[in-house]
């Protein structure tokens, strides 16, 4: 078993962050902000010219990897648009993008989009989507609104596990930047007349932040290699994965902002937009008890199987 990324994967991914870099880096969220009605055009294009929408990850084990890396990168600038859903698209329906949803209030961060959606509950269930005006700006809506959606078929379970497994990996992206950050400020930051990094106790909570970050990394190249393979068991390692985003989340984006002080929670440091652009992706579609509920109702009695399971 070789969890790692192949090589063509890894360069497809640094050349997708050099190139949103190129693009304006942390600036095209910003941008984003301030003129939504342009976020399609602008980053949609951009994507484009990357390749993004010709990869189908659901037919090559070389693009699934391709399409993880690019969600990675995207997370690590917070891109303000939908690349995981759009990647996760149906391949048997006429839509460009795939968003699950919880049975209860379902939303998703594609306010504005012109793009044809497709929603899938944990069922299996789909819908064909309709996206509504969120109550308020994207400063405070992430571009989140309200769906409504229109049953389709109940055939989608074959597609849950993807589309629940690449929006982890924008999440672990935007782990990885929250550790950049929170490091070059603590070696940065003079305290006592030396960088606060040099504290015993601000390394203990880098360290735990690292654990989660670098344990998410695993169990997300874990679940990749479970859809590649085809394992019957790809939906629930898929929504263990999301049950462990959510908690490593919670984790890093907490020791970034203690270790920043409250300069963490202003927008003139890039923490803050990243941890409230991590919002959605923590919440949406099912928050950590609903993700913990949905997968003790599919393991029932029997527990996981994999690598630290019982199988082989």
């Amino acid at each position: 078993m070789n969890l790692d990324l192949g090589p063509e994967a890894l360069e497809y991914g640094a050349t997708a962050r050099r190139a949103l870099e190129a693009a304006g880096g942390d600036e095209l969220l910003r941008t984003a902000e301030r003129e939504p009605e342009r976020r399609d055009d602008v980053i949609g294009s951009l994507l484009a010219a990357l390749g993004a929408w010709e990869l189908t990850p659901r037919e090559h084990p070389e693009e699934l990897e391709a399409a993880a890396a690019l969600c990675r990168s995207a997370g690590s600038v917070a891109l303000p648009y939908p690349v995981a859903e759009r990647l996760s698209r149906s391949s048997d329906l006429d839509a460009d993008g795939l968003i699950v949803v919880s049975d209860a209030n379902p939303a998703a961060p594609i306010a504005g989009s012109a793009l044809r959606w497709t929603a899938l509950d944990a069922e299996g269930r789909r819908s064909a989507v309709t996206a509504c005006v969120p109550t308020g700006p994207a400063r405070t809506s992430s571009f989140v609104g309200r769906l409504e959606l229109e049953p389709l078929d109940d055939r989608g379970a074959g597609d849950l596990a993807l589309a629940v497994v690449l929006p982890c990996w924008t999440l672990l992206g935007m782990l990885d930047r929250a550790l950049e950050l929170v490091r070059a400020y603590v070696l940065d930051r003079q305290q006592f007349g030396q960088p606060i990094a040099a504290f015993q106790g601000v390394q203990f909570q880098l360290t735990d932040a690292e654990v989660e970050r670098a344990g998410l990394e695993e169990l997300a190249k874990y679940a990749l290699w479970s859809i590649e393979v085809g394992r019957p068991e790809a939906a629930d390692d898929a929504l263990a994965l999301r049950l462990a985003a959510i908690e490593a989340a919670d984790i890093v984006f907490r020791v970034a902002h203690q270790l920043h002080g409250a300069i963490g929670f202003c927008d003139e440091t890039t923490l803050s937009w990243l941890s409230r652009y991590s919002g959605p992706l923590r919440r949406l579609p099912f928050g950590p008890a609903e993700t913990g509920d949905l997968l003790m109702r599919r393991l029932g009695r029997s527990g996981l199987v994999g690598i630290f399971g019982g199988g082989s």
